[in-house]
Order: structure tokens, then C-alpha cells, then sequence
């Protein structure tokens, strides 16, 4: 590193230090804190993102948000050049430049980086990232100092893309890294566009009763329900009403959004026994994540959620029917290309939701808990659905499958236009556009969602009956050294210690449909308890007699 580009570096840095006593640890919903104590970082990620730029010589996101957290928190993420995640070999790194407490040891971290890396730091090679952040007020002052530090790299260029949510940013940056238009108008394009073309192809006679034809959506007070209004306006054939858009006075994700509605299992503000029968979503503060729920007629009632797991339920009924009709067109040996779909969830996945997927004949895998295992195993099918009860998910199309398809979509609209085989292919092509393939995006989710169910002539009753959650419930406790228990065969199955495993079959063994694993906390010295069984009162007494197991092998009264 020459001497302008390190005196560069030490003087954007001297403007930001880090605050005392603070440590932070970047997770996958990158770094979280109140945002008092987060300009030092956020400036630090902004030379990370640059560096990461430079690395991969691909456009870069950097996303302001801290999603469903209180409004006084803020983060930052960096999204990489698929529009994924940070690759996890750097969050290491990330973590010791956030930490750094001086700019000459940061300086020297980044020196030492570069090296190891081999990361052209020269000034041959130029660094682009696209900058974003959602409503939260910290957020214009953290922007500014995300920018400074992107810019204390010499030729790396912040570009400011102003108010988006977080899913927005992935899927520009996918795009620009894809050669494609990547502007927000870009993005309202495509999913409208494709989100048309979907209502076009619903067969006669299959419509939603007129009673039924209205959603209402809370938009936790937050960015999501800022876009879906300007969305709306773009919109025909589906009447969109949204609650919580931020405008009201709200607060972001106060009684609202749908971590709320998901945890809590009761309706957000605004939203009253006037509501029952009408279908309802919510969206969390960045609108990556999408629930949807019926109001009871009673007020005081819990709501009838339809989380995660039902939209991948309902997503993967689609597909499955437009491959049917696809294979069914298959009239060339020659063609006999069979798209393998893949189902993909963790252990936390209701077990009713797995029994009725496998039902299907669907191929169902778990991975352990985390998007980025869930995204990392659904890319490796030509359809991929994946989803996490919370109602973060997504769909994933291999570059290798939308080549044949586009290639049998040509051939079948030459042949036989107009056949089911051929609707089936823009179908999926259509939904490879709608969905946002970077990341879970509740806005594109909903549209899908909306467009499913018109196709299928569902009510959200309908849906919803698929199948029964089983009653579940999960439970913390506390231990000496978390690191003492070790899963496999994706959390579902406890290694270490010796005979916990057994202990815990011989819980499950006394309950009907009865389901129980543990597995370690990733932040704090806690194991985390998950049971299901056929009643609430079964599951409740498999999850404590599990919980006492824990105790006994891991607990402060073992170590005695």
C-alpha cells in the first residue's frame, strides 16, 4: 500500500472512532446495534464493501437496515455480487475491522488483508457499490458514513440509491453484476410485468369470489409499505389496501410487521375484527420476510396464521402442476429432460408441513438453521423453494433449466401454442421473473402469492386447510458451555453429549406425532428446545421433560 493510499485511509478513519468497550460480531443479518454506537462501523463496512469489490472486480451492495428490530436500532449488511449474503470466509475479517480500536491497527489489518488476498490495491482496478437503507431516521447520517468509507479507498465509487428495501438492493446488485437494467423502475418493471403475464395465463373459469378479491397488508410502519403503495398505483386486477404504511404515526415495528404477528400469533395495529374473512398480510421493517393471517371474527382471539411454510407449501403445489404439464408436452424422447425440484427446510419447519410436501412426492431436505444454508442446498436443483417458518424464502432457477426452458417454450409456441405444455412453460418463466432470486422479498412474494392463489381459485381458507400445524413449543436453557452440544444430520440429531440423544428418544417415544431436537445458540450460552406432538398439552410436556434433560447433561447443576 503506498503512502497516499494508507494516509487516506488513517484520515477517513480518525473521523470515526470506535466507540469504547463496544464488541460486535457480524451474523448473517450483518452487524445490529443501537444506533448511537454504529457510525465506526458502518464506515468501517463501507471499506470492506470496497475491498470486497475490488476482490471479486463485481458491483457490491451495502444495505442500511435492521430489519424487524425496534426503530432505535439500526445495521449494516454487505450483499455479494449474486446478491447473496457476504461470503462467510470474510466475516471473520469483518469483525476485526469493526473492532479495530485505532485507525493505525485498522490500517495495518487491511494492509495485512490486501496482502493475503491478493487483492489489487494499486489503483488499477476500480471498486462500485451501490448504497441503500430503509426509513429508520439514523439512517441518512449512517449512509453518509458509509459512503466516506467506501471513498477512503482511492478509485472506489459509492453510488447512492436512496430509500429501498432491503431486497430491492440484492436484486439491483444481482442485476448490474448480470449485465441487466438496475434501476428501482427496473425492478417495479419486472415484477408487475411478469406478475401480469401470470394473471393472463389463469385458466377459465377459476376466479376468487368478488368477496374475497381484497388484501390487506401491514406494512410494519416501515419501508415495505412505503413501495407497496407506489406499487399499487401500478397494479390491475388485484385491490391492495395498506395498513402501517409509516405515514400515520406509527413506529417502526411496534405491535406491527411480521416478526410480531408471527411470534405473537395475534393481529397487528389496525387491524380489527372488521377485518375477519378478509384475506391479510403483513411484512416485516425491510420487507424481506412475508406472513399472511385471518382475522377471527372475535376480538381477542389469536389470529389463523399462514406462515413460511404454507407460501413454500403453496409455491411448490404450483410448480409441481406446471412441471406435470410441461412433462406431459414431452412428446420427443430426444427432450426427455425431467426438472429435478427440490423442497428445502430446517429442522424448525412444522413436521406437518414436511409430512404433506412428502405426500406430494415431493424431495424434501433440511439443512441447519440459517438462510444461508437454505440458499446455499436450494441452488443446487433446477428448481430449488425454500422457505423458513418466518416467512423468509425464496425460489431459486438454475441457469441451466431457463435455458431449456426458453428453448421449449420457442419450440411448443411453434408447435402447439396455446396447449397447456406451452402455458406451463411461461408460467415458469414468468415466476423465474417475479421472484426475486437474490434473497427472500416480501413485495415479490405477495405478487406470487396473490397470482397462485387466482390461479388455483383459492380462498385463503383454502390455503390455509392444506394441512394442521402440529402444536409446538420451543424453550431456552441455560448452560455451562453451549460448545459442549453437537448436532448432525442437520440439528436434528445431538452427538454430544453422550446419551442426550437417547434420553431425548426415549421423551418422544411416549408421545403421539411427538418431534424434539436441541441444538446450541449462536450468540449466547443457551440450547434451544424445539417439540411437537399432536396436542399443545403433549407438546408443552415434551419440550420440558427435554428441557430437564438439557439441564441434567449441560446445566449448572451437571457441572457440580
Amino acid at each position: 500500500m503506498n503512502e497516499e493510499r494508507r494516509s487516506h485511509l488513517l484520515k477517513s478513519s480518525s473521523l470515526f472512532p470506535p466507540p469504547p468497550g463496544v464488541k460486535l460480531s457480524y451474523g448473517t443479518a450483518g452487524f445490529r446495534a443501537d444506533a448511537s454506537i454504529l457510525q465506526s462501523t458502518v464506515h468501517r463496512v463501507g471499506i470492506l464493501a470496497a475491498l470486497r469489490s475490488l476482490k471479486t472486480q463485481s458491483v457490491i451492495g451495502l444495505m442500511i437496515t435492521a430489519s424487524h428490530n425496534k426503530v432505535t436500532d439500526n445495521g449494516v449488511k454487505i450483499a455479494d455480487p449474486s446478491g447473496g449474503m457476504l461470503s462467510q470466509d470474510w466475516e471473520p475479517f469483518a469483525d476485526q475491522l469493526a473492532n479495530a480500536p485505532d485507525p493505525e491497527t485498522l490500517v495495518s489489518l487491511i494492509e495485512e488483508f490486501v496482502k493475503k488476498e491478493n487483492i489489487p490495491f494499486d489503483g488499477t482496478h476500480s471498486a462500485e457499490i451501490l448504497l441503500g437503507r430503509d426509513t429508520r431516521p439514523s439512517g441518512e447520517s449512517l449512509l453518509e458514513a458509509a459512503k466516506q468509507g467506501v471513498s477512503s479507498v482511492l478509485g472506489a465509487l459509492a453510488h447512492n440509491m436512496g430509500i429501498l428495501t432491503s431486497p430491492q438492493l440484492h436484486w439491483m446488485v444481482r442485476a448490474r453484476n448480470k449485465n441487466l437494467k438496475a434501476t428501482e423502475s427496473d425492478y417495479f418493471e419486472q415484477l408487475l410485468s411478469s406478475f401480469r403475464c401470470l394473471m393472463d395465463l389463469i385458466p377459465d373459469g377459476r376466479k376468487i369470489n368478488d368477496s374475497e378479491d381484497k388484501l390487506m397488508v401491514d406494512g410494519a410502519n416501515g419501508v415495505g409499505g412505503e413501495k407497496l403503495e407506489i406499487m399499487k398505483t401500478k397494479l390491475n386486477g388485484l385491490a391492495i389496501e395498506v395498513r402501517n404504511d409509516g405515514k400515520g404515526g406509527g413506529v417502526l415495528n411496534e405491535g406491527v410487521g411480521a416478526d410480531f404477528v408471527q411470534k405473537e400469533k395475534v393481529a397487528p395495529h389496525g387491524f380489527s375484527s372488521n377485518c375477519a374473512g378478509i384475506r391479510c398480510a403483513s411484512l416485516d421493517g425491510d420487507a424481506d420476510r412475508l406472513v399472511y393471517f385471518i382475522v377471527p371474527s372475535n376480538s381477542g382471539c389469536k389470529i389463523d396464521l399462514v406462515d413460511g411454510d404454507k407460501i413454500l407449501s403453496l409455491f411448490a403445489v404450483f410448480i409441481k402442476e406446471q412441471l406435470s404439464f410441461l412433462n406431459e408436452g414431452d412428446t420427443k424422447e430426444k427432450d426427455d429432460y425431467r426438472a429435478r425440484l427440490g423442497v428445502v427446510q430446517t429442522a424448525y419447519a412444522n413436521g406437518a408441513s414436511t409430512d404433506y410436501l412428502k405426500r406430494l412426492g415431493l424431495e424434501v431436505v433440511f439443512t441447519p438453521t440459517g438462510v444461508k444454508y437454505l440458499h446455499e442446498k436450494a441452488a443446487q436443483y433446477d428448481i430449488g423453494i425454500y422457505f423458513e417458518a418466518n416467512g423468509h424464502g425464496t425460489i431459486l432457477f438454475s441457469d441451466q433449466f431457463l435455458c431449456w426452458l426458453e428453448a421449449r417454450n420457442n419450440e411448443l409456441t411453434s408447435i402447439s401454442k396455446g396447449s397447456e405444455a406451452q402455458k406451463a412453460s411461461l408460467r415458469l418463466l414468468a415466476v423465474s421473473k417475479l421472484i426475486n432470486q437474490a434473497v427472500g422479498d416480501a413485495l415479490s412474494g405477495v405478487l406470487l402469492v396473490e397470482a397462485i392463489l387466482r390461479h388455483m381459485g383459492w380462498s385463503i381458507h383454502k390455503w390455509n386447510e392444506l394441512y394442521q400445524d402440529l402444536p409446538s413449543r420451543q424453550l431456552k436453557v441455560k448452560v455451562v458451555d453451549r460448545s459442549a452440544c453437537v448436532t448432525a444430520n442437520a440439528e436434528t440429531v445431538a452427538v454430544s453429549p453422550p446419551g442426550i440423544q437417547e434420553a431425548i428418544n426415549a421423551e418422544i417415544a411416549k408421545h403421539h406425532q411427538g418431534r424434539s431436537f436441541i441444538r446450541p445458540s449462536g450468540t449466547e450460552d443457551v440450547i434451544r428446545v424445539y417439540a411437537e406432538a399432536s396436542t399443545q398439552e403433549a407438546a408443552d410436556s415434551l419440550a420440558n421433560s427435554v428441557a430437564e434433560i438439557v439441564d441434567r447433561f449441560l446445566g449448572f447443576s451437571s457441572s457440580k
